[in-house]
């Protein structure tokens, strides 16, 4: 089983560097040839190369040449890939410039670079599982689950008690007695919601209520009656019933998807955070086209810079993050310090938006600073979007 998950973990990392190779292909090496016929668009080849198609003039057939179409196709493994890289970690910012004012057959191109970066994370993920650990989340998603069911225990037994006391209290305590029971009963109702429980006391609704409490301890529905106008006064306000609110979503068409979604999610948050894995891969590329509108708003007053401008920014430097992703899961794999590639994530990340940001669009220090700062603002939201994205697959899907 493990070696059938490493071989298709193997087989991924291949295609994904063969679709990078698609988007961004280089030919390999020929021999000098002159008043020959390219064999691929039958056009006379007076050199190494077509002029038309760009084949090489000689066509090898060995297995070492299948091999080596594999290794440049899955590793770029020739002068581009090492001219590329270098600049992608150090100079990121040099890499961008010169590839928007047009040394593109110099460097792997941002698409090809970001196909290969997700292809090389779904790989390295797919050799090592989950260098960061889930089965802590598991236990802390237990963990909560078990406090939460002791404290509505807790507070179910202390609603008893109340209930008891509230048959023997005299007329100048009921009053108390009955905010505590109705407090305690919509505290219940919260704790409910938490792990998407039933509501076990519905008809006090979640928060501010109008309910009364009677004798017994139980809901007085006169007194709901009588308020049901300020109640609905209220609720014009964003102030009624939240329970009413959910109510109102929870028989909707989409409330009953979201709900069993939910549900299905809190049962099985390993199978949620299956398919948010599994989702990040397939949707990663989102992250450029949300990137680029905010990429745009931090640089906001520069000239002589364009969309296409942006977009290679935005791909290159997720990009980076991709690759420094893996690497970092690699350093947690093979059990380097969490202070290493801990410090690695949180750290090198801006500085390297930073460089990217100064060099690419030629700006100051303090300049590069003060729309870094904003960047990173940006790059919050832009993460929150796609990962409510990613949620929103996972619980509806």
């Amino acid at each position: 089983m493990a070696m059938s998950e490493e071989l298709e973990a193997m087989g991924t990392a291949v295609e994904g560097g063969l679709i990078a190779k698609a988007v961004d292909a280089e030919n390999m090496g020929a021999s000098d040839g002159e008043g020959h016929i390219c064999l691929n668009c039958s056009s006379k080849v007076t050199g190494r190369y077509c002029t038309e198609c760009g084949q090489p003039l000689d066509i090898h057939r060995s297995i070492g040449a299948f091999w080596h179409d594999i290794l440049h196709g899955v590793l770029h493994f020739e002068g581009k890939f090492w001219r590329t890289l270098p600049l992608l970690f150090w100079k990121p910012g040099n890499l961008t410039r010169r590839y928007v004012r047009g040394e593109r057959a110099k460097f792997i191109s941002p698409m090809a670079l970001f196909l290969f970066s997700v292809f090389m994370m779904f790989a390295v993920f797919s050799f090592i599982e989950s260098p960061f650990s889930t089965d802590g989340n598991d236990s802390e998603t237990v963990g909560f689950n078990d406090a939460v069911t002791g404290e509505s225990q807790e507070i179910e037994a202390r609603l008893q008690d109340k209930i008891k006391e509230l048959e023997s209290a005299s007329e100048a305590d009921k009053a108390e007695v009955r905010a505590q029971i109705l407090d305690m009963k919509q505290n219940r109702n919260v704790l409910a919601t938490m792990t998407m429980s039933e509501l076990p006391y519905p008809e006090v609704g979640l928060g501010e209520d109008f309910a009364a409490i009677d004798d017994s301890g139980q809901v007085d529905e006169s007194s709901r009656t009588a308020n049901v106008g300020a109640e609905e006064q209220n609720a014009s306000r964003g102030n009624g019933n939240r329970l009413g609110i959910w109510s109102d979503l929870e028989n909707s068409g989409f409330g009953k998807m979201l709900k069993s979604g939910l549900e299905r999610a809190n049962k099985n948050p390993s199978l949620l955070f299956y398919k948010l894995k599994a989702n990040g891969y397939k949707f990663a590329w989102l992250l450029i086209p949300i990137s680029i509108p905010f990429v745009w708003l931090a640089l906001i007053g520069r000239r002589g810079y364009h969309f296409y401008d942006h977009a290679v920014f935005a791909t290159y430097s997720i990009a980076f993050m991709s690759l420094l992703f893996v690497v970092c899961a690699i350093l947690a794999a093979i059990g380097a310090p969490d202070e290493i590639w801990g410090a690695l994530l949180l750290f090198y990340p801006p500085f390297h938006i930073y460089r990217q940001l100064r060099h690419a669009y030629k700006l100051s220090r303090p300049e590069a600073l003060v729309r870094l700062s904003f960047l990173l603002i940006f790059t919050v939201i832009s993460l929150t979007l796609f990962f409510v994205i990613l949620l929103a697959l996972g619980i509806l899907g």
